[in-house]
């Protein structure tokens, strides 16, 4: 009705007839159902009713904008999270842990939206600095994509650096308490080793599954944080969609997001088999 609308400002019965037919709406709910799980086996998604191109063309187009803010952001959290939540655990309750602490707790707390308008606007006033109007990707251009998607990497990297940070520090002081570690201080090994041989490798793993199920949230968190850096990628494309009212277009970037997260969840699982030589899946 709203196309027939924007088109003609008027329901011209015959044209809305032809429509339904070229859309598939004139037949049940479960056929339609069950004709778009078809074309989603084949990488089908239809074609947008926004732009007129095949949805999976666009999506791929726009995925690697995407993927290279994921892996920027995933990058700098990696980098912090766990040094800071070492280092708060081998000083617990120093001023330095409670310094670590309060910072943890302020990038858990702090709305990714609120700091991205104020680091955009900060660095704007004081650097003059402005985003570009057009961003590439870690796949054709690494050193440039990496000058242009800094800020929004850190928007979006800080929470995810503050919650593996909180939960690397309680893993890791939960360790260092074994059986295990004590046997190794008492074997005369020194504290490196005792804390980076031995403790960290058995901590880490629940920081692993913290990684996992925020790397799938990152995908879906970039919507806000590519809005306000007009970053051309799949977050910008769904709000886009919704606004245009392209249905098509936004289910099938929901599906894609649904393959996304499947796929992070497996490799997190033969992570841990990796990590932990205990865990074997048979």
């Amino acid at each position: 009705m709203l196309i027939i609308s924007a088109e003609s400002g008027a329901i011209d019965p015959e044209y809305l007839a032809l429509l339904r037919e070229q859309l598939g709406l004139n037949v049940p709910l479960y056929q339609q159902y069950f004709s778009w799980l078809g074309g989603l086996f084949h990488l089908d998604l239809g074609t947008s009713l926004w732009t007129g191109q095949p949805v999976i063309s666009e999506i791929l187009h726009r995925l690697p904008y995407t993927g290279s803010l994921v892996i920027l952001a995933m990058f700098i959290s990696i980098i912090t999270a766990v040094p800071i939540g070492v280092l708060s655990a081998i000083r617990q309750d120093s001023w330095l842990d409670y310094t670590l602490r309060s910072g943890i707790i302020a990038g858990i707390s702090i709305p990714s939206f609120w700091f991205a308008m104020l680091l955009l606007l900060f660095v704007v006033s004081v650097f003059k600095y402005y985003p570009p109007l057009e961003y590439a990707t870690l796949f054709t251009q690494p050193l440039v994509s990496i000058q242009q998607l800094f800020m929004p990497a850190l928007t979006l990297g800080i929470r995810l650096a503050a919650s593996a940070a909180r939960m690397m520090r309680s893993s890791m002081l939960e360790v260092m308490r074994e059986d295990y570690v004590r046997t190794a201080r008492a074997k005369g090994l020194t504290e490196r080793v005792v804390l980076y041989g031995h403790a960290l490798r058995n901590a880490i793993l629940p920081v692993v599954t913290i990684f996992g199920m925020e790397l799938a949230f990152l995908f879906g968190g970039t919507v806000i944080i590519e809005t306000v850096f007009n970053i051309p990628g799949i977050g910008l494309l769904l709000i886009n969609a919704i606004n245009m009212r392209d249905i098509i277009m936004v289910q099938g970037i929901v599906a894609t997001l649904v393959v996304i997260v499947l796929v992070i969840n497996i490799m997190v699982d033969v992570l841990y088999a990796w990590i932990d030589p205990r865990i074997r899946y048979r």
